[in-house]
């Protein structure tokens, strides 16, 4: 997603939680991304609506910010890991006037890639064709 390195590179994590609509942290594929990215040297800031709380007990390495408008603040990337209905509303248009780079991996297929793309976003997705 950001073309290269990750050293230095500042993501925004949307989703802690396993599922939407919970607080369940265990087995989230979610904080073990934001982790790994963290090692390999980027800058990560995870938000989540319900499960900030138990993230931050489980992975207190992490940066946490209670909005994603707030974790992708002068992102690189925007990578949404958990399906919350607040982020499948995001409106691409705001979002990208808050971010550094107009890049999202959508990693549940949750948003409306025609939008995205049209808002500028470089839009990438798990399990969809790229085009």
């Amino acid at each position: 997603v950001c073309d290269g390195s990750l050293l230095g590179k500042h993501i925004a994590v949307l989703g802690a939680a396993f599922k939407p609509d919970s607080d369940d942290i265990r087995d989230s594929p979610a904080l073990n991304v934001a982790a790994q990215l963290q090692l390999q040297g980027a800058v990560v800031c995870v938000t989540d609506p319900a499960a900030i709380d138990n993230a931050r007990r489980s992975w207190p390495q992490l940066d946490y910010a209670p909005t994603p408008e707030q974790a992708a603040h002068r992102a690189d990337a925007v990578l949404v890991l958990t399906e919350w209905r607040q982020y499948r509303d995001l409106d691409p248009v705001a979002f990208g006037q808050v971010v550094a780079g107009k890049r999202v991996l959508d990693g549940r297929n949750a948003l409306d890639r025609e939008a995205w793309t049209a808002a500028g976003w470089t839009y990438r997705a798990l399990g969809r064709r790229a085009g």
